[in-house]
């Protein structure tokens, strides 16, 4: 199986997302497109783009960006509760015949600012199962004619959306990435997902993680392809591997440094299972396996920045590598200033991965 390498767009009306330095143009479709379109240029398959209420609404965004580009995917984070997934199915097949087969989709079921778009589902539990009912309903609509469904949170009647998505002889329709670290995240996950994405931790737990969704994916009777497995992770990459540890140390130190440097990477502290896995990395060392550096998470580092790998090329290559030998084929990298890593990861890294 090829890996995928996509890359990461912030999505945010806000100049400073994770140290990037660019004081214009954000939230501009200018800023995003020169983003995907560098992107496209330097090797990537595509980017993931931010979700979070208060932010350009992802999907539009996606659209726009899809629209000036010819190679570049979209992976658009969406969730159930903003979405009903007749809506969602119809727009994302739409988009993906237009595109010709380019949509990529996030499934989130975190919480967010619930209350301001009016979802009411803020228990984990509920979030988990409508999300697994979100996405069985939203496959069955991309695949199937007149379906009725009545699930415990959403219902349809005789329901064919139109047009369908775009179909090749690899794919029936965009793959469904989610993640999770939790015993519910991962039954979902296992029973409807095409792409169980990671956050940065060390190889064995990863490993453990793998073997879990694979014996899970037995048991929730999953009948799917075999789950596939991604890695959301910061990558600092320099000529060298003293360049590249000294460029991550100072960025640590002036993370550290002021009030309100925090809330420029993560906007609050998180504690979902997933990011508590990352939190919890710093009391076992600064750095794990190889290049796995995690001190960014003691001063306000979270989700993809809470770890990051740092190295030359050939040390972060080594490093994904050893991942991939895990099973993991989707890689999300990223690091800021973004268009500036764009080129210098997508021309360093990726030829050492391909």
């Amino acid at each position: 199986m090829s890996p995928e390498f996509l890359w990461y767009i912030p999505n945010t009306v806000e100049p400073g997302h994770r140290g990037d330095d660019t004081t214009d143009g954000w939230g501009s479709v200018e800023y995003s497109t020169d983003l995907a379109r560098t992107a496209e240029r330097h090797g990537w398959g595509g980017a993931l783009l931010g979700t979070g209420w208060g932010r350009p609404d992802t999907f539009t965004v996606a659209t726009a960006l899809a629209a000036r580009t010819t190679t570049f995917k979209p992976l658009i984070a969406v969730r159930p509760g903003y979405w009903q997934p007749a809506h969602f199915a119809a727009a994302a097949a739409t988009l993906d015949q237009l595109s010709r087969g380019r949509v990529l989709v996030n499934i989130v079921s975190g919480l967010d600012n619930l209350p301001a778009y009016g979802d009411g589902r803020s228990d984990p539990a509920q979030r988990y199962e409508r999300t697994q009912e979100f996405m069985r309903l939203v496959r069955r609509l991309w695949t199937e004619e007149d379906v009725t469904f009545d699930g415990e949170h959403f219902q349809v009647s005789g329901s064919t959306v139109a047009p369908r998505p775009y179909r090749t002889d690899t794919r029936a329709h965009p793959t469904l990435y989610f993640g999770g670290a939790s015993e519910a995240a991962e039954r979902v996950s296992a029973a409807e997902a095409d792409v169980q994405l990671f956050w940065g931790e060390p190889l064995a737990g990863l490993a453990e993680r793998i073997d879990r969704l694979r014996e899970l994916s037995n048991q929730v009777d999953r009948r799917l392809k075999p789950l596939e497995f991604g890695l959301r992770i910061t990558t600092v990459v320099r000529d060298t591997t003293e360049e590249a540890w000294r460029a991550a140390e100072e960025r640590v130190a002036r993370m550290a440094s002021g009030p309100g440097d925090e809330l420029t990477w993560t906007g609050n502290r998180r504690t979902a299972v997933g990011q508590q896995r990352l939190y919890d990395l710093a009391a076992r060392g600064e750095v794990l396996d190889t290049c796995l550096y995690t001190t960014p998470g003691k001063f306000g580092g979270g989700g993809a920045a809470t770890t990051w790998l740092v190295g030359s090329a050939a040390d972060v290559a080594t490093a994904l590598d050893n991942y991939r030998k895990l099973g993991i084929t989707h890689f999300v990298l990223s690091d800021t200033p973004y268009k500036q890593e764009i080129i210098r990861v997508g021309d360093q890294l990726l030829p050492r991965l391909r």
